[in-house]
C-alpha cells in the first residue's frame, strides 16, 4: 500500500523563515543610479536645485542678518539638505517633503506675525536699548547676553570710538546695533565753530564690569588711589557697581556708567 506523504514539520530550534516583501526604491533597477559615487552627485544637485527654489520663495530675508526663525530654518534645511547627498538608500523624496514642511512653517509663521504682534515679538523678539540718553542700560545688557566689551566692540565697529558720541545704541533684532549719535560730537562742534578738528586721541576704559583694569592705568601714568580719589563711591562694593569707567585724556574727564 503506497505511503501518503505527510506534513513534514520543522525540528525544534530551527529558525523559520519570514516572507518578506522587497522594498523597491525608484531608480533601483537602473544600473546608473545603482552606482553610490553618481546617486551622491545626483541627490547633491537636486538638494542644491530645490534648496534654491525655497530660499527664493522665503524671500532674501534668508541671505540678509538672520533672525531666530531664519536661523533655525536654515540649519535644518542644510541639514536636510547635507544627508540627502550622503544617505542614498533613503528615498529621495522623503527629504524633499521634509524640506517642503520646513518651508510651509515658515510661510505660515512668517504670516501670522504678520497679523498679530504678540506673534511677532515672539517669532522675531524686540529691539532692546543699550545706550540711553549716553548712559549705558546695564540691565539691558544683561537681557541681551552681552557685556561691556560686546558692547565697545560693536559701537567701534560703527565708527564710534568715544561713547561720549553715542547718544543711543539700540540692539535690534538681526544682531546688529543702530546708533543715534550725540549733538554735541566734537567734530560737529569743531565744524560749526569753524576750527580745525582735535586730534583724536583714544579713550582707555579702567573699570568694566566692576573689575579695576590695572594695564589701562599704567597705559595713562596713574594709579589705583588716583582712581579712587576720582570715584564717588571708592569702597570695594561701589567699585562692582560700576559697568564702566572712562577715562577721556583730552578732557582730564572720567565718565562712569553704573549697572
Amino acid at each position: 500500500m503506497p505511503q501518503t506523504a505527510g506534513i513534514v514539520k520543522p525540528a525544534a530550534g530551527t529558525p523559520r523563515k519570514q516572507n518578506r516583501k522587497a522594498v523597491i526604491y525608484p531608480f533601483s533597477g537602473n544600473t546608473f543610479f545603482m552606482n553610490p559615487v553618481l546617486r551622491v552627485v545626483l541627490f547633491s544637485v537636486s538638494s542644491f536645485l530645490f534648496l534654491f527654489v525655497i530660499t527664493k520663495i522665503m524671500g532674501k530675508k534668508q541671505i540678509a542678518q538672520l533672525s531666530f526663525l531664519d536661523y533655525v530654518i536654515g540649519i535644518s534645511l542644510g541639514s536636510i539638505a547635507a544627508e540627502m547627498s550622503t544617505d542614498p538608500e533613503r528615498p529621495f523624496y522623503h527629504f524633499f517633503i521634509a524640506m517642503a514642511i520646513y518651508l510651509a512653517l515658515d510661510l505660515i509663521l512668517t504670516f501670522l506675525a504678520r497679523k498679530a504682534t504678540f506673534l511677532k515679538k515672539f517669532v522675531r523678539g524686540r529691539p532692546i536699548l543699550l545706550i540711553e540718553d549716553g548712559r549705558i542700560r546695564y540691565e539691558n545688557l544683561s537681557r541681551s547676553k552681552l557685556d561691556i566689551n560686546d558692547l565697545l566692540s560693536m559701537c567701534r565697529a560703527k565708527g564710534y570710538f568715544d561713547l561720549r558720541e553715542v547718544a543711543y545704541c539700540i540692539f535690534e533684532t538681526s544682531g546688529e546695533v543702530s546708533i543715534l549719535p550725540a549733538a554735541g560730537a566734537v567734530l560737529a562742534k569743531s565744524a560749526e565753530l569753524g576750527k580745525t578738528p582735535p586730534k583724536p586721541s583714544l579713550s582707555k576704559d579702567v573699570i568694566e564690569d566692576g573689575t579695576v583694569i590695572e594695564e589701562a592705568l599704567r597705559q595713562i601714568g596713574k594709579d589705583e588711589n588716583w582712581l579712587k580719589a576720582r570715584l564717588s563711591d571708592p569702597s570695594e562694593e561701589g567699585i562692582k557697581n560700576i559697568a564702566l569707567a572712562t577715562y577721556y585724556a583730552d578732557t582730564d574727564e572720567l565718565r562712569v556708567h553704573f549697572k
